[in-house]
């Protein structure tokens, strides 16, 4: 459903907020003149050697991978979360929960980072966590509230000043008052046909009985599209999620995201999901169900006692162990691996916070059948959590295919990019 049809007043509140906040960054629309901003021409990099990178390298020694494959430091990259790899050059792009991207790149190509810096610190972003590229090259960013376009960003990122288009404007993507610091780092993935696909993450545990209607209507709790960079034909493409942290696109066009589920509820409920998109207007079930387990009128949220279950509602793929914290996903494209493993998908961890004994901090495999359904979920690679002290040395986040078939994963807690390749024995 259209953005258009939330009520007069939401709106006007949100182009109010929106003209402030575009105010205070007087330097987008001087780079959309193509004019010059102030910002200092020298970038800061980040340090890809020392005894930080020592001590990650270390560390990656603790991980336990299925016989053959290796696990090494691509590169040093603070708050590391969703990642985009550019189409052209060995550059990668990653987002972050703050205020930055992160231009990588691998100038000699040894599969190993040699720069790291700020991509475009002339525009001031506010938790810009998905990152994504269109298939003629041009890096979207998904922020809280906001989506920009950078034209051939693989080729103009040297300096702070960058060419850049507004998608959606600020305060535009949902209603500003449903804004929140909670379960709004955006992810993004153009699809084949060059509409755009995000995930609205909605801010609540559970949200009350009062939003969840606005919720369906807006899209929070789901994923939106749009027809392109134009920013036009805002549609509800599914709903009934929680916060749907992972999504990728595959090359036959199938859609699957991860959804996080409820906490507080105890150590092993409420399963984490994965889900298939196939259509429009598909709904996933939440907040009556995360799994098949009925959330409302639990303890988590007794104000949804009756609550009748939605129609045609869709059960998860894949369900995960609870409090896990699934993020980001992709299909395996390459060839590098065996053939086990080509055309699964890979799913990133993250990790719990909420349970008494921790769990996660892993990557998964699941493979995808000859049906096009999800087969059963399996370790890949473990060993981020140190189970004997219950530490973590790292939370996975995002995957991501090289073209030489080997994978990149993303840990925003150790600050850092890994490479996983294989080697028959």
């Amino acid at each position: 459903m259209s953005i258009t049809k939330i009520s007069a007043v939401t709106l006007a509140v949100s182009a109010l907020v929106a003209s402030t906040a575009i105010a205070q960054d007087k330097n987008l629309s001087t780079l959309q003149r193509m004019g010059n901003t102030d910002t200092n021409m020298n970038i800061a990099t980040v340090a890809q050697d020392g005894k930080n990178a020592d001590a990650l390298r270390a560390n990656l020694k603790k991980i336990k991978l299925p016989e053959g494959f290796k696990i090494e430091l691509y590169a040093v990259v603070p708050d590391a979360r969703y990642m985009a790899v550019a189409p052209s050059t060995n550059m990668l792009f990653v987002g972050t929960r703050k205020t930055s991207v992160w231009a990588v790149t691998d100038r000699n190509g040894d599969n190993t980072a040699d720069e790291v810096k700020q991509f475009a610190p002339a525009i001031k972003f506010s938790n810009p966590n998905g990152v994504c590229f269109t298939k003629d090259g041009f890096l979207v960013v998904a922020e809280s509230n906001r989506m920009l376009h950078f034209p051939a960003a693989e080729y103009f990122y040297e300096g702070p000043d960058v060419a850049v288009g507004v998608i959606v404007p600020e305060g535009k993507m949902i209603p500003v008052e449903e804004q929140s610091f909670n379960h709004t780092g955006r992810v993004c993935k153009v699809a084949n046909d060059g509409k755009i696909y995000v995930t609205l993450g909605q801010p609540y545990n559970v949200q009350p009985k009062d939003k969840v209607a606005l919720y369906d209507e807006v899209g929070i709790g789901g994923v939106i599209r749009y027809n392109g960079l134009d920013g036009s034909g805002r549609m509800v493409y599914s709903k009934g999620m929680r916060n749907p942290a992972g999504m990728t696109i595959g090359p036959k066009g199938d859609i699957w995201t991860t959804d996080n589920q409820v906490d507080g509820l105890g150590d092993d409920i409420p399963p984490g999901e994965l889900n298939k998109l196939t259509k429009a207007g598909e709904h996933f079930g939440f907040p009556f169900y995360n799994g098949k387990f009925k959330v409302a009128g639990s303890g988590a949220a007794p104000d949804l006692k009756d609550m009748k279950e939605p129609a045609g509602m869709i059960y998860p793929q894949v369900e995960f162990p609870a409090h896990q914290a699934q993020l980001g996903l992709t299909h395996y494209t390459g060839k590098m691996f065996p053939a086990k493993y080509q055309g699964g998908l890979f799913v990133a961890s993250h990790g719990s916070w909420n349970r008494v004994q921790p769990s996660g901090y892993l990557l998964n495999f699941v493979p995808i059948k000859a049906d096009g359904n999800a087969g059963a979920a399996e370790v890949f690679a473990d060993g981020f959590l140190d189970k004997t002290t219950n530490r973590a040395i790292g939370r996975p986040v995002d995957v991501a295919n090289l073209p030489d078939g080997s994978i990149l994963v993303s840990d925003d807690y150790a600050g850092a990019i890994y490479r996983i390749s294989y080697s028959a024995q």
